[in-house]
C-alpha cells in the first residue's frame, strides 16, 4: 500500500518536473523565433538589401571566398581599394563572419538547397541572435537559476541595443560576435564552476572564434582575468579557478595567434598584458599556497616577503626594458580613447569623426534599453545578495560595460546582454517573492508565522499591485522594442525613406542609383575619389577602384583626400592628379533635408586633411565665419564658399526652389539661403547627379598645360 503511494507520489513528480521541461522548452523556442522575427522588419519593407557601409565589404569578401575558396581568399591582393597602394584581405581582416557564411552556404547546397550566398549574407544576424538568445538563457540559469534565464532570453530577443546590429541586412562583424561572446562567459562560468579542462577549453574555443569574428575581444580577455584577480582579492582564488584560468589563457592565446591580422598581438601588446599578468599571478598564488602547506609560519613568512620583492622587481625591469625597446607595443588610439573620451579629438581626428565613437547621450540609454535602465540596479542588488564567484563576475560584467558603453555609442552592443541578464535576474526574483503572496497559502501556520504575518497590512493586494504593475513595465518595454526596431533600426541606409506631408512613405534610392549609373557609364579602371564613408560602397555596388575606404588604416592618405576636398579648384586640381582621379563623389543633403552629407562631415575632412604635415597649411578656423559659426550663407568664410567640397555640394543649385516662400538655394538642412550661387566648374564638370540630388558624381578634366 505504502510502496504503491510513494510510486504514484514518484511518477506524479517526474511527469510534473517533465511539463516544466516542456514549457521552459516551448517559452525559449518562443523566444528564440521571436528574436529572428523581429529582425525581419527590414526584408518586409525593403527587398534583400544589406545596410550600412562595412556589411558592403563583408558580402563583397564573402562572396569572393564562396566563389574562389579559403586559399585564394586569404592570399587576395585587393587592387580596387586604397589606390594606389591596394590591400591585403587575409592579412587585414577578422575572416571569421565571412568563413561562418559561407560554411553555412556550402552546407546548405550540400542539402540541395540552392541559396544565394547574399540571402545567407542578409539573414545571418538574424539566425544568429536567435542562438544569442538560447545560449543568454543557458549563462542567466548558471547565473542565477532557470527562471531569470527566461525572462533575460525573452528580453535579449527584442532589445533595440542589439538589434539596431542584428537586423536582416545587417552583415557585420558583431552580428555574430555577440553570440561568441556570450557562449564564451558560459563556458567559462562552467569552468569556474567545476573546474574541469573540458569546460576551460570549450570557452578557450568559443574565445577564438570570438578573435576571430570582432576586434571587440580585447573587452573579452580583459575582463575574464579582472574576475581572476577579484576573487584572488576576496579570498576566493582555488583550484578550480586555476585549472579553468591557465587552460583558457594558454589554449586561448595559442589559438587566437592563429588569426593573420591578430598575430603576436596577444604576447606583444598592452592591450593583452593584464591577461598575461593575471596568468602569472596564477601561478605564483599556487606556488605560495604549495610552499605554505610545506613550511612552518615563520619560514613561510620570510620566504614569502623575499619572494614578493624579487618578483615585482624582475617584472618592473623586464616589463620597463621591453616597453623601451618596443617588444611591448603601446596602447592603441581606440584603447586611449576608452580611457580618455578627448584623447581621440585631440590627437587622432580619423578615430574622432565616426559617429560611433562618440560618447553615449543618456537619451540613447533609454532609447536602446527602455525599462531595463531601472531594472539593472536592481539586478546588482540581488547578485550581491547571494554573491558567488559567478555572481563576481556578472558584476564585473556589468560595471565595465555601462561605463564602456558611457564612453562610446558603438559598445551599447556590450551593455544591451548584460543590462537583459540582469534585468532578468530582477524580474524573476521579485515576480518570485510576490507571486507568493498573491493568493494566501491554504496550510495552517504556527503561532509565530501567524504573529509576523499579521504584521503585513493588505499582503495581497499589495502584491497584486506590484505584479500588475510589473507587467505594465513588461508590456511597455514589449511595444517600445517593437516601435524602435521598426522606425529606427529596419531601414537601411543604402535605401532612405521618409514620411510625406499625407503620411505615405517616401523612398529615395539615390544612392544605389549613382552606383549603378558609375558601373555602366564609367570605364572599368576609373578611380573615384569620395570620403572615406562611401568606399566599401562604391567598391561592392559600382566595381569602381576607390581612393579610401572605411578601413582608415592609413591615416596619411585620407588626409590627401581631404586636404583637396578643402582647398580651392586651383589647389585640388594637383592633388587630384597626383592621386590619379577620374571621378569624384559627393554626397548632398540640401534638397530633401538629409543631414548625414559631406557639408555636415566637412569639418572632419578639414581637421583629417590638416593633421598630417603636408596638410599644415589647412587651419580649421578658416572656414569659420568672423562670428566663429560654420556657415553656407553669405556671413560664411570666404575659404569654404570657394573650397572644393562647397562647389561639387551647391554647383547649379542656386537656381533650385527647394521650398515654398524660400529663395532659390535655399538649403533643408542648413536652413539657409547659401551665399555662392553664381559660379562655374574649372576643373571638373558635372556627370551625374541623382534624382532628389543626394549623390552627385563629378569627371576631373584633362587640362594637361595647367600642370600637374
Amino acid at each position: 500500500m505504502i510502496s504503491t503511494q510513494l510510486s504514484r507520489s514518484k511518477g506524479l513528480r517526474m511527469s510534473t518536473e517533465k511539463q516544466e521541461t516542456l514549457l521552459k522548452l516551448a517559452i525559449l523556442s518562443i523566444a528564440a523565433i521571436l528574436s529572428f522575427a523581429t529582425r525581419l522588419f527590414s526584408v518586409l519593407r525593403f527587398e534583400n538589401v544589406i545596410h550600412e557601409f562595412d556589411p558592403y565589404f563583408n558580402y563583397r569578401t564573402t562572396k569572393f571566398l564562396a566563389d574562389e575558396g579559403f586559399y585564394r581568399f586569404h592570399n587576395w591582393f585587393d587592387d580596387r581599394a586604397w589606390y594606389p597602394l591596394g590591400r591585403i584581405i587575409g592579412g587585414t581582416i577578422y575572416p571569421g563572419l565571412m568563413i561562418t557564411s559561407a560554411a553555412l552556404y556550402h552546407f546548405m547546397w550540400l542539402l540541395n538547397i540552392t541559396i544565394d550566398i547574399r540571402n545567407v549574407c542578409v539573414y545571418l544576424a538574424p539566425f544568429f541572435s536567435s542562438l544569442t538568445t538560447i545560449v543568454t538563457y543557458l549563462l542567466t540559469k548558471e547565473l542565477r537559476d532557470s527562471a531569470s534565464g527566461l525572462v533575460a532570453a525573452a528580453m535579449i530577443s527584442i532589445v533595440p541595443g542589439y538589434i539596431s546590429r542584428s537586423v536582416a541586412g545587417s552583415y557585420d562583424n558583431e552580428g555574430i560576435a555577440i553570440f561568441c561572446m556570450l557562449l564564451t562567459y558560459y563556458a567559462w562560468i562552467k569552468a569556474v564552476k567545476t573546474g574541469a579542462v573540458l569546460w576551460a577549453a570549450l570557452s578557450a574555443l568559443a574565445y577564438f572564434y570570438m578573435v576571430s569574428s570582432w576586434g571587440g575581444y580585447v573587452f573579452l580577455i580583459n575582463l575574464i582575468p579582472l574576475h581572476v584577480l577579484a576573487l584572488m582579492a576576496t579570498g576566493r582564488f582555488s583550484h578550480r579557478i586555476y585549472v579553468a584560468y591557465s587552460t583558457l589563457y594558454c589554449l586561448g592565446t595559442i589559438l587566437s595567434m592563429q588569426i593573420s591580422f591578430v598575430g603576436f598581438q596577444p604576447v606583444q601588446s598592452s592591450e593583452h598584458m593584464l591577461a598575461l599578468g593575471v596568468f602569472g599571478l596564477c601561478q605564483l598564488h599556487t606556488f605560495v599556497d604549495y610552499l605554505r602547506s610545506k613550511m612552518s609560519p615563520e619560514d613561510f613568512e620570510v620566504l614569502f616577503k623575499a619572494m614578493l620583492a624579487s618578483v615585482a622587481g624582475v617584472t618592473a625591469v623586464v616589463g620597463g626594458a621591453l616597453t623601451l625597446t618596443g617588444k611591448i607595443s603601446p596602447w592603441t588610439g581606440r584603447f586611449y580613447s576608452l580611457l580618455d573620451p578627448s584623447y581621440a579629438k585631440n590627437h587622432i581626428p580619423i578615430i574622432a569623426s565616426v559617429s560611433e565613437h562618440q560618447p553615449t547621450s543618456w537619451s540613447s540609454f533609454y532609447f536602446d534599453l527602455q525599462v531595463l535602465v531601472f531594472l539593472f540596479p536592481a539586478g546588482l542588488y540581488f547578485c550581491f545578495s547571494r554573491l558567488s564567484d559567478a555572481n563576481i563576475f556578472l558584476i564585473l560584467y556589468g560595471v565595465t560595460s555601462i561605463y564602456f558603453a558611457g564612453v562610446m555609442v558603438r559598445l551599447m552592443l556590450v551593455l544591451a546582454p548584460v543590462m537583459c541578464i540582469l534585468s532578468g535576474i530582477a524580474v524573476s526574483a521579485m515576480l518570485s517573492t510576490y507571486m507568493k503572496q498573491v493568493e494566501p497559502s491554504p496550510k495552517t501556520y504556527d503561532k509565530k508565522t501567524k504573529k509576523f504575518e499579521s504584521n503585513y497590512v493588505m499582503k495581497s493586494e499589495i502584491a497584486i499591485l506590484f505584479v500588475g504593475v510589473m507587467c505594465c513595465f513588461l508590456v511597455s518595454y514589449t511595444f517600445h522594442c517593437t516601435w524602435v526596431t521598426s522606425e529606427a533600426y529596419s531601414s537601411p541606409s543604402i535605401v532612405l525613406s521618409a514620411r510625406s506631408h499625407d503620411g505615405s512613405r517616401i523612398i529615395f534610392d539615390d544612392f544605389r542609383e549613382a552606383y549603378y549609373w558609375l558601373r555602366m557609364n564609367t570605364p572599368e579602371d576609373a578611380k573615384v575619389m569620395s570620403w572615406w564613408d562611401y568606399g566599401y560602397q562604391i567598391t561592392a555596388m559600382a566595381n569602381r577602384t576607390i581612393l579610401v575606404d572605411n578601413n582608415t588604416w592609413n591615416n596619411t592618405h585620407i588626409s590627401r583626400v581631404g586636404q583637396a576636398m578643402a582647398s580651392s579648384e586651383e589647389a585640388a586640381y594637383p592633388i587630384m592628379r597626383e592621386l590619379g582621379v577620374d571621378y569624384v563623389l559627393v554626397i548632398f543633403g540640401g534638397l530633401t533635408g538629409y543631414s548625414s552629407d559631406d557639408i555636415n562631415k566637412f569639418l572632419w575632412m578639414v581637421r583629417i586633411g590638416g593633421s598630417t604635415e603636408r596638410g599644415q597649411h589647412i587651419k580649421e578656423w578658416d572656414y569659420y565665419s568672423p562670428a566663429g559659426e560654420f556657415r553656407v550663407d553669405k556671413e560664411g568664410s570666404p575659404t569654404l564658399l570657394n573650397c572644393l567640397m562647397y562647389k561639387m555640394c551647391y554647383y547649379r543649385f542656386g537656381q533650385v526652389y527647394t521650398e515654398g516662400g524660400k529663395p532659390p538655394g535655399y538649403d533643408r538642412v542648413r536652413s539657409a539661403e547659401i551665399g555662392n550661387k553664381d559660379f562655374e566648374l574649372d576643373v571638373l564638370e558635372e556627370a551625374y547627379t541623382t534624382e532628389h540630388w543626394l549623390v552627385r558624381i563629378y569627371k576631373v578634366k584633362d587640362l594637361p598645360n595647367r600642370g600637374v
